[in-house]
């Protein structure tokens, strides 16, 4: 998605310090034009070869497509701002370019090199696949929703098959090498080679736990660390994935509001009538799709446009289409494989998921009745209940040891990571970090949000490194 989840405890000095002294020479970078569909105006790319199994520093190696958008001011240049903009299973390569055309400020232009990376994985980086036909990219990353405990056996037989092609794919053997704390070994690699003391950087949704990861393996490498709309800290394991249903609904308000006040797409003109709306629709298409939406396809819908205030009259004239059985209007088809397979990679290799049946039956008993409108499907079993128990390492535990250098930034009402899961972040990290809210509703704030309150105190710290207090923002004017 423009961006689905119990920890062992892990030493973080023996994460740190996995590969032996001296097995790292730092290789030389060269930089040139960047690869087709990653091109934008300054932007310069390059590769880094790192280990495939970072405990075995002689072995395969893989490559790391790398870019940057160095910084114009060499006065004002303090260092580098490494960049990932989520996922897992996005690429990062142009993210530079973006949020540099989406209003990142000049004085962080100035102050820092942008680095952008596929990670592992990921894109231009060795990419993995499990070969998912065009139905099941179709299908989406989310399971059905299960009205039944038979529904969820049903959605077992898939979620195995799924499995089962990813682990005898021809990446599989990258499976057990293929997780967040590899991609945060990476990091540490690029930081050699950009021949750089400390690395600040700048993480959104799972580039949140992305950058907690590293902060933790690598404590004395971080300069400033700015992680915008934050899982919790376990990462993106089973209860992130229920999390989203609880996102779901401490969001929707925000969309029932807006389409109460604009009655001309037929939804309502009251908040409670547009909810309503949401349980028919979802029932009917459960029953007969409509124009090739199905109900499963519409809750995904619905929550994709969730994500941003922007995109709410769109969501408001997809539902309007479907109650008049009109041609919905969705985004083009693209192949979807590797970012859908490099995402199961990488949550399912980096925690263990429950991997029985009635425990996902026990679950969605629980939130279809907690979390009516998503609950049922977030609930439901996955690919990761029936994922090879090849993990190298326990998950990376977060926790407070390191510098007071962790700025986080987090909207009141996320659907994709919600204000609980920051929380959590940052009893974790304790003195390590501040928490900003935003009374707003969306997925994402700096540099694209309109909370000025928020995106300010990002910006000062990254440029000046003052960081505020735990700080609530109000709602930007006209909210």
């Amino acid at each position: 998605m423009r961006r689905t989840l119990p920890v062992a405890l892990v030493v973080t000095a023996l994460l740190a310090t996995a590969v032996p002294a001296g097995s790292a020479a730092a290789q030389t970078l060269t930089w040139g034009a960047c690869p087709e569909g990653a091109a934008a105006p300054r932007l310069e790319c390059s590769t880094l070869e790192v280990p495939l199994d970072h405990h075995n520093p002689g072995g395969e190696r893989i490559e790391i497509a790398i870019s940057r958008l160095a910084s114009e001011n060499p006065a004002k240049r303090r260092g580098v701002l490494l960049t990932n903009p989520g996922g897992p299973g996005g690429g990062g390569l142009g993210y530079p370019a973006l949020l540099a055309s989406s209003g990142l400020p000049q004085e962080v232009l100035d102050s820092y090199d942008i680095i952008g990376f596929d990670p592992r994985g990921v894109g231009r980086s060795t990419p993995v696949t499990c070969e998912l036909t065009p139905e099941q990219q179709a299908r989406g990353a989310f399971a059905s929703y299960a009205h039944t405990s038979a529904d969820v056996t049903r959605e077992a037989g898939y979620a195995r098959s799924i499995a089962q092609q990813c682990t005898t794919s021809p990446t599989g053997r990258m499976l057990p090498h293929t997780t967040t704390a590899n991609t945060a070994r990476d990091m540490e690699r690029i930081r050699k080679a950009l021949g750089e003391q400390k690395i600040s950087f700048l993480g959104a949704s799972y580039g949140t736990y992305l950058g907690a990861v590293y902060a933790t393996m690598f404590p004395d490498r971080g300069d400033r660390v700015v992680l915008d709309s934050n899982l919790g800290p376990g990462g993106y394991d089973v209860t992130a994935m229920r999390r989203f249903a609880r996102g779901f609904q401490d969001r929707f308000p925000d969309f029932a509001a807006y389409a109460a006040a604009h009655p001309e797409h037929g939804l309502g003109t009251t908040p409670e009538q547009v909810t309503a709306k949401y349980f028919d629709l979802a029932k009917r298409l459960d029953a007969k799709p409509v124009q090739g939406v199905n109900g499963m396809a519409f809750r995904g819908i619905t929550f994709e446009y969730l994500y941003s205030d922007a995109a709410l009259p769109a969501l408001a004239k997809t539902w309007q289409a479907i109650e008049a059985n009109q041609p919905v209007p969705l985004p083009p088809t693209t192949d979807r494989d590797n970012s859908m397979s490099a995402r199961l990679y990488v949550i399912c290799g980096d925690s263990r998921w429950p991997d029985s049946v009635h425990d996902y039956q026990r679950a969605v008993a629980v939130d279809r009745v907690k979390y009516p409108m998503l609950g049922a499907v977030t609930a439901n079993i996955g690919p990761c209940a029936f994922w090879p128990d090849q993990h190298t390492e326990p998950p990376v535990r977060i926790g407070d040891r390191g510098p007071s250098n962790v700025l986080l930034l987090q909207n009141e009402r996320d659907p994709g990571t919600p204000l609980t899961g920051a929380q959590e972040l940052r009893r974790a990290l304790g003195n390590r970090a501040t928490l900003v809210t935003a009374d707003e509703g969306g997925h994402g704030i700096y540099p694209w949000g309109d909370n000025h309150c928020a995106k300010d105190a990002a910006t000062k710290f990254l440029t000046t490194g003052q960081r505020p207090q735990d700080l609530a923002c109000a709602a930007a004017p006209g909210r």
